[in-house]
This record gives C-alpha cells, structure tokens and sequence, in this order.
C-alpha cells in the first residue's frame, strides 16, 4: 500500500473536508434561512430589563452608540477561546505523524472557536445580537447555535482521538461511524430546530444529552484501560475527565446557590459562567502540560 493510499490519511482528508463543507453549510442556512427571531424569552425581557440584570457599558465609536454587556466575563471566555485554540494548535504543530494528536487538536480548536462565538452573543454583545432595535429580546442567535455545534464536533474529535490512542485498530471503522453518526444526526437536528423553530432542539440541554454520554464513555474506558494495563496515558485522560466533572459541577453549586445575583446586588459582577470558564481555562493548561507529554496512537492492544 502506498503512503497516499493509507487508510488513516485517506479518513483524515475526508473528515477535513467533510467539517469545512458542513461548516459553510451551516452558516450559510443559519445566515439566510433561520427562524430563531421567533423564539422570545419567557418570561419576556425587555432591552432595558437586559441591563439591569447584568452589567452594560455603552460605547460611542465613530459616531455609533454600542451597548456591550458583561466586559470581565467576555475577557475570561475569550481568553479561554484564544487558549483553547493555541492548544490546540499546538498539538497539530507536532503530532508527529500520531493521529490521536491531531485529532485532539481539531477537538480543542472546535471548542475554542466555540467559546469565541458563544461569549460574542451570550456576552459582550449580547444586547446587540438579541436586543436592540427590539421591543423584546430573543432567546437565542445563529452565533449560539454555531456554539453548540462546535461544541459537539469537539466532543466527536474526541472520540476519534480515543479511538487512535485507547482502542485497538480494528475498533476504529465502527467508531469512525458512530462519531459520523452523531455529528451529522445533531447538525439535522439543530438545522430544523432553527428553521422551524423549536427551542428545545437548540437548547443546551440537547447538547448535553449529546455530549454527556459519550464524556461517561471516555472515563469508564479508561478506567478500564488503567486497571488492565496500568497505561500513564489512561491515568492522564481519566483525570481529565473527572476534573471536567468537577468543575461542571461547581458551575451548577454555583448557579443553584444564586451566588451571582447575590453578588449583583453589591455591584459585583462575578457569574458561574465566569466560574466555568475560569475552571476551564485551567483545565485547558492541564491538558496541554500532562496530555502533551504521554499522548502517541495505539501500540498495545488494550483488553485482547
């Protein structure tokens, strides 16, 4: 077999370029084609109800009054974005001819760009995208529905690099499949929910039902691996898996405790999603100091 005919090379080009094409398709229909101008919150939220619930500062640039909203919150989500996506980088920059890397750097790259468009409409211009010009405030927008589905493509990366680094060859095609399977079945689904338009099919909580079970996945997996083989990398990944969980849930203590209202109330701006993000910043280094040193493709073959 030639090296152009390599089956791993072959599967990498058309994963690209499958992600590129669906990637413009999806802007272009989310573009052109979405309803989501239909989808109010509810309660209603009025532009003026906007800012008193979180902190806006408005702008006079060239002439043109723009309100931006939550500054300190936007500067940790993009700085965890531009992290993110270093990272990410990074591990393409020197795969090494490992796949396992490479696919952990399309997964970072996704979920970084997501955190970009996420904090430029759950944030800084939120007021803008949802609100003004508006009697009363969207619930979402095309930048949100992006965010998700980068989201899930960085999880589907991720499933790929396990399959190349804690999963015996001959695994990978049906693995292959099912990653396929749940990156195309989501983009479908997000695709008629913002057409339609149905809030639940674009909501958070479908995401999770999407990502959650495959994150479990990925800790029993390794778990598993550990306890067989003793694999340093095993033990790596399992910590990043249970540090994930973690820091979700001090997100959800957080966001149940009403810690940012009672905050607000005293002029502090400090939200879960500031904790979230902050975390997984964090995470992210971790990642890129303890995965970078162990993560290489498959050489043993793990429960044979």
């Amino acid at each position: 077999m030639t090296k152009n005919s390599n089956p791993a090379e072959i599967q990498r080009k058309v994963a690209i370029i499958f992600t590129i094409c669906a990637a413009f398709l999806v802007l272009i229909i989310l573009s052109f084609y979405n309803n989501l101008d239909q989808i109010l919150y509810s309660p209603r939220i009025t532009p003026k109800e906007w800012c008193e619930s979180q902190p806006c500062v408005e702008l006079n640039i060239w002439g043109n009054r723009i309100i931006i909203v939550q500054p300190s919150s936007t500067f940790f989500v993009y700085l965890l974005g531009i992290i993110t996506i270093y990272i990410g980088l990074y591990f393409i920059r020197n795969r090494d001819n490992q796949e396992s890397r490479l696919w952990w750097g399309i997964a970072l790259i996704l979920w970084g760009l997501g955190a970009l468009f996420a904090g430029t409409s759950y944030q800084i211009f939120s007021y803008e995208i949802k609100c003004a010009g508006r009697e009363f405030c969207l619930w979402t927008s095309w930048w949100e529905i992006v965010y998700l589905i980068f989201s899930v493509g960085s999880v589907v990366a991720m499933i790929m690099a396990q399959s190349y680094s804690c999963i015996t060859e001959k695994w990978r095609t049906p693995i292959s499949i099912y990653a396929f399977v749940i990156i195309v079945s989501y983009i479908i689904i997000v695709l008629i929910g913002s057409c339609i338009p149905v809030k639940f099919m674009i909501s958070f909580e479908l995401m999770i039902l999407f990502l959650a079970p495959n994150i479990l996945i990925f800790f029993f997996l390794n778990s598993w691996n550990y306890y067989k083989n003793r694999n340093h990398l095993d033990l790596v990944l399992l910590v990043i898996w249970i540090s994930l969980g973690i820091i979700i849930g001090i997100y959800y203590l957080y966001l149940v405790l009403g810690i940012t209202e009672r905050l607000w109330e005293n002029g502090i701006w400090f939200s879960e999603n500031d904790v979230l993000h902050i975390g997984l910043i964090i995470w992210m280094i971790y990642i890129r100091i303890t995965l970078n040193k162990h993560l290489k493709d498959t050489v043993v073959n793990y429960g044979d």
